[in-house]
């Protein structure tokens, strides 16, 4: 019986410190807010993002893993700056290719200075003379 009324008052001092925390607990908040942690470096503005800068950061922890809109500005930005370089390299690839076809079908590099260019049709001037 003892043990009864041991349990009875036990749970009835629990319940009676929960209901002061809960409703009487005083003027200052049980738990304060706390200010939610952003990434702390960002990526670079005003230059291109390189490898150093991707080693570097280090993205804030949430509840649940990784803070969503943290990892979707990082994404997209390393997205954009990709599809930039991949422009750019297909332009001077594209430039490349545009001058070696001029230096293959250009001017002759083994004609002397002063010599009259090669006529393109070679047989076909030859006609003309008959």
């Amino acid at each position: 019986m003892r043990v009864f009324w041991f349990l009875l008052l036990t749970m009835a001092v629990v319940v009676a410190a929960v209901t002061l925390a809960v409703v009487g607990g005083g003027g200052s908040p049980v738990l304060q807010d706390v200010e939610p942690e952003r990434l702390t470096d960002p990526l670079p503005a005003n230059r291109p993002v390189g490898r150093a800068d991707i080693e570097a950061m280090r993205l804030p922890m949430a509840v649940r893993g990784y803070r969503m809109t943290d990892v979707d500005e990082a994404l997209g930005r390393l997205g954009a700056e990709l599809a930039e370089r991949d422009a750019h390299i297909a332009e001077l690839e594209s430039a490349l290719a545009g001058a070696l076809a001029t230096a293959v079908n250009g001017p002759d590099l083994f004609k002397r200075p002063g010599e009259p260019p090669a006529a393109e049709g070679g047989p076909q001037g030859d006609e003309d003379e008959r």
